[in-house]
C-alpha cells in the first residue's frame, strides 16, 4: 500500500501560494504568494528559505536555459525577471485589453515553451483563455471561454495535455501536437464534487496526474485513464499545487492558501498557507525549461 509521510512543514503561511516546482539545479523548490506579492525558495536540504518582493503580483513563472532570470507570469503578463535586482523587462501582456482578467497557472511544455492560463478576478460577463510564448517569444491563445486556468501539465510523452477550468469541477485532456503546440479532442478525464475545484497539478514518471483540490483538504493521484489510484488528505482545506523534487524527485511538495478562511476556520487549520513535503514512493520528472530560440531541452543541464 502506497504511503506517504510529511518530513516538513515549511511555516510560510502564504495568502495564496502556489506555482510551486523544483529545480534540479540548485535543489530548492520554488513557488509564489500570489496575493502576498512574494517569491520563495526552499533549500531541502539545509532547511533554509530565502524570499523576495516582487513588483507585481507572480501568477507562475519557469527556469530559463542558458539565463539567471525566471520568465515571469505576473498578473498583467509575461516578463523578464531578475530577482536579486527587481527587474523587469515585459515581453507581452495577452489580455491588457480586459480589465479585471489576471495571469494564472502555468508552466512549460517540454519542447520550451511556456503556457499560462487566465482567470476572471472582478468582472462579470468576460472570460478568460489559455497562452503559450514560443521559443521566438510570440504569443497565442488555444482555449477561451475559461473561468479559472489551472492544472497544467503534460504526459511523460507530450501526447497529452492536462488542464482545468476550476469551476467546472472538471479535469481535461487533450491530444497535444508537439511539433506545432496544438491542442485537440478535449474529454473529461477526471471530475471533483460541487464545493471541491481542481486547482494545480503536475505528472509523475508513470504518467499519473497529481492534483491538488482547492476546498477538498486532499491531494490526488489519477492514473492515465483518468481513475483515482490514491488520495492524500490534507491538514488544510485549500490546497493549491503540487510537486515533486529532491535528488531523486521523490519527495511531493504541496502549497496551500489562508485568503477567504474566516477567523474560525483558521483557528481549526493553523497551518493555512504553509508548505507540505512528504516523502513519498513515486518518483517524478524534471521540470522542463523555457528555450529561446534555437533547439528545446526537456531536461536542462
Amino acid at each position: 500500500m502506497n504511503t506517504l509521510s510529511l518530513c516538513c512543514v515549511v511555516p510560510c503561511a502564504n495568502l495564496l501560494g502556489e506555482g510551486i516546482q523544483w529545480n534540479h539545479r540548485d535543489q530548492c523548490f520554488w513557488w509564489v504568494d500570489i496575493h502576498g506579492c512574494h517569491l520563495y525558495r526552499y533549500r531541502l536540504l539545509s532547511d533554509r528559505l530565502d524570499t523576495w518582493p516582487l513588483p507585481e503580483r507572480l501568477a507562475c513563472f519557469a527556469f530559463v536555459n542558458g539565463d539567471s532570470r525566471l520568465l515571469a507570469a505576473f498578473a498583467s503578463g509575461f516578463a523578464w525577471f531578475e530577482p536579486d535586482t527587481g527587474s523587469v523587462e515585459w515581453i507581452a501582456r495577452p489580455e491588457a485589453g480586459i480589465p479585471g482578467n489576471r495571469s494564472n497557472d502555468g508552466r512549460c511544455d517540454r519542447q520550451g515553451r511556456f503556457w499560462m492560463g487566465s482567470l476572471v478576478e472582478q468582472a462579470e460577463g468576460q472570460s478568460a483563455g489559455l497562452y503559450c510564448l514560443d521559443r521566438h517569444l510570440q504569443t497565442s491563445r488555444h482555449l477561451s471561454g475559461l473561468r479559472i486556468s489551472n492544472a497544467l501539465c503534460w504526459s511523460p510523452d507530450s501526447s497529452r495535455l492536462y488542464h482545468a477550468d476550476s469551476p467546472t469541477h472538471q479535469i481535461r485532456v487533450y491530444d497535444f501536437d508537439v511539433r506545432y503546440g496544438r491542442l485537440s479532442n478535449g474529454r473529461i478525464f477526471a471530475e471533483t464534487e460541487p464545493g471541491v475545484e481542481p486547482d494545480g497539478a503536475c505528472v509523475d514518471a508513470q504518467g499519473y496526474v497529481w492534483n491538488a483540490q482547492w476546498g477538498g483538504s486532499r491531494v490526488r493521484r489519477y492514473a492515465p485513464d483518468g481513475k483515482l489510484d490514491f488520495e492524500l488528505s490534507m491538514p488544510v482545506t485549500q490546497p493549491t499545487c503540487v510537486a515533486l523534487g529532491g535528488e531523486q524527485l521523490n519527495f511531493l511538495a504541496v502549497t496551500s492558501a489562508r485568503v477567504g478562511l474566516s477567523d474560525e476556520q483558521l483557528q481549526q487549520q493553523p497551518q493555512a498557507g504553509h508548505v507540505f513535503i512528504y516523502e513519498s514512493p513515486f518518483q517524478g520528472l524534471r521540470e522542463s525549461w523555457f528555450t529561446v530560440g534555437g533547439k528545446s531541452s526537456s531536461a536542462p543541464g
